[in-house]
């Protein structure tokens, strides 16, 4: 059993898978490609990847990668917090240049699905927050691209992290939305 929520971006969508629990604790089935299908979200992965980031505010992203080799995630929190948020890079679609952003959490036991199509990221809200997220290809970097986290003309919402976010050279450097290359 699993709850599948719509969130405010066409494709991007909140999964909460059920959790079956008692005094050991709880169990809980984070993917199956039969039930999946059955709320009609019929995917192929073909890799797991698994995150871990020491501090708050550890902020990866935008990510994607532009098409043969695009990819859609689904993501998940297995230690910690995050706000995780997507933006829609589809320069045909009504909401192009449109976020939209989820807390995830491993006591929450939610997870995100993010179409192709859209540049990704996420801030850890505590310290230890491991994620674990599966991919519909594998990683090209001929196809990856990046966008700036902090472009005015998204201006996605972040929250306030005592000490600021810590980056990567690549996210410092990334271009903004105006100059990258998109889904066509």
């Amino acid at each position: 059993m699993l709850e599948v929520r719509p969130l405010g971006l066409d494709g991007l969508l909140e999964i909460v898978p059920k959790r079956h629990g008692d005094a050991r604790g709880f169990f809980s089935e984070t993917w199956n490609a039969e039930r999946f299908a059955e709320a009609g979200i019929d995917l192929v992965f073909v890799q797991d990847n698994h995150s871990y980031s020491a501090a708050a505010g550890v902020l990866r992203g935008l990510h994607y990668q532009l098409p043969p080799r695009a990819q859609a995630k689904l993501l998940r929190v297995i230690r910690g917090s995050l706000l995780d948020v997507a933006v829609d890079i589809r320069s045909t679609s009504p909401t192009f240049g449109k976020w939209e952003a989820l807390e995830i959490s491993a006591e929450k036991g939610n997870q995100i699905l993010v179409p192709q199509g859209f540049a990704h990221g996420f801030v850890t809200l505590v310290p230890d927050t491991e994620v674990l997220y599966k991919v519909t290809d594998t990683y090209s970097p001929e196809h990856d691209r990046s966008i700036r986290f902090d472009d005015p003309a998204i201006g996605i919402e972040w929250p306030a992290i005592a000490g600021g976010f810590q980056l990567s050279d690549k996210d410092r450097k990334a271009p903004l939305l105006g100059a990258a290359e998109v889904f066509a």
